[in-house]
């Protein structure tokens, strides 16, 4: 049994890992930052966590909690996220700001104040990104930029890591079957104005925000593929686990990027 702490584990991938690692016998710290979720979590026989992974002072509780109650912690599942979708410009530097704290600026936080008890365990992170972070879209630049950011910090960690006996995994999903796509959209309809430049193309907006969800893997596979990577004696550098998380880096590889943006506006409604 290992001691596993899971950001943002009110539902989707979150909730589906903290199941997958709970049946199989490890110990799971799972987090999540409304009340409401938190006894849910309780409720499921977790340890459950009341976590805001931007606030600097919950996180030095938890870890001195971790170090009063433990012996320290094995792996740490960076997963708390979400999509902005839209325009970059209409979404602007908050828009920005926001996504980065939540999928990246939590990345390093979290980590940061958890490195002496993954330090005592010689542990393991977990960093979920995306295939976004690859393959850039339209009107979803803010959650690209984002998911390309936690692929460099986690190379980057990777290294500056290993000389305490720390490892660090990748995740890069594809499509999963959550609840992402939706709220996904719902944060698209909101930013949406007819005062913007690309109120005629609200349709590729839209389109882009449903992209997430086609032909999804069940969260269920994709919780079964992290475990097993995890549990592994040497866990890989990086995991790609859902539909395209395969081809989608490949076509980013391989097609010329001038054709590959040609490709993608005609796909998203910008040939105008």
């Amino acid at each position: 049994m290992r001691r596993v702490l899971i950001t943002g584990c009110s539902s989707g991938i979150g909730r589906a890992m903290a199941d997958a690692f709970k049946v199989s016998g490890h110990e799971v710290w799972a987090s999540a930052r409304k009340p409401h979720d938190v006894e849910h979590l309780a409720a499921a026989g977790f340890i459950a966590l009341q976590l805001d992974v931007n606030d600097q002072a919950a996180l030095a509780q938890l870890a001195e909690r971790l170090s009063q109650e433990t012996d320290g912690l094995d792996v740490l599942i960076n997963n708390a996220g979400y999509g902005a979708m839209g325009p970059v410009l209409d979404g602007g530097v908050e828009g920005l700001q926001q996504q980065f704290e939540t999928n990246v600026f939590s990345v390093v936080g979290v980590t940061r104040a958890l490195f002496a008890q993954l330090r005592r365990k010689h542990g393991l992170v977990v960093n979920i990104g995306s295939v976004s972070g690859v393959l850039v879209t339209p009107f979803a630049g803010a959650y690209c930029a984002s998911k390309a950011a936690v692929h460099a910090l986690s190379d980057a960690l990777r290294m500056e890591l290993a000389p305490f006996g720390i490892r660090v995994l990748e995740v890069q999903p594809g499509a999963i079957n959550t609840q992402f796509a939706k709220n996904a959209s719902d944060q698209a309809e909101h930013l949406i104005s007819e005062n913007s430049p690309w109120w005629p193309m609200r349709e590729g907006i839209r389109a882009r925000a449903k992209a997430s969800q086609d032909n999804p893997t069940p969260a269920t596979a994709f919780a079964t593929a992290v475990l097993n990577a995890v549990d592994r004696p040497k866990p890989p550098h990086l995991l790609r686990y859902g539909n395209g998380s395969r081809a989608l880096p490949l076509l980013a590889a391989l097609v010329p990027s001038g054709l590959l943006q040609k490709i993608l506006m005609k796909r998203f409604g910008l040939n105008r």
